[in-house]
C-alpha cells in the first residue's frame, strides 16, 4: 500500500513584532490626559467637560502632537506621562492594533 502525503499547512501565524518601523501610532487616537507637568507646549492642550487638561486632537481624532509624515510624536521628549507609559508592543498596544485593524 503506498503512502500518501498529506501537506501540511502552517495554521498558526507568529506577528510581526511591533517596531518604530511599524508601529502605525494607532494609541494616537486615544485620549490623553495630561496628570503631570512633563512640558506639554500650551499649544497642544485643550480641556475637556469635566475641566481635565487633555491633549488636543484634530478634527480626525489624532493627536495634534503626531506627525502625520512620519507617524512619531512631534513633541516627544515634551510629552505627557500617559503616552510615556504606554509601551510599545505591550498588551494594551496588541489590543489598539487589533482594534486598527493593523
Amino acid at each position: 500500500m503506498p503512502h500518501i502525503v498529506i501537506p501540511v499547512e502552517n495554521i498558526t501565524t507568529t506577528p510581526e513584532p511591533v517596531t518604530c518601523a511599524n508601529c502605525q501610532a494607532c494609541c494616537c487616537q486615544l485620549e490623553v490626559r495630561i496628570v503631570t507637568d512633563t512640558g506639554v507646549p500650551f499649544n497642544y492642550i485643550e480641556y475637556d467637560k469635566w475641566g481635565s487638561e487633555v491633549m488636543k486632537r484634530a478634527d480626525d481624532g489624532w493627536c495634534q502632537a503626531l506627525d502625520r509624515n512620519t507617524l512619531m510624536c512631534s513633541i516627544y521628549e515634551n510629552r505627557p506621562l500617559v503616552c510615556r507609559e504606554f509601551e510599545m508592543a505591550s498588551d494594551e498596544c496588541i489590543t489598539e492594533r487589533d482594534l486598527a485593524g493593523i
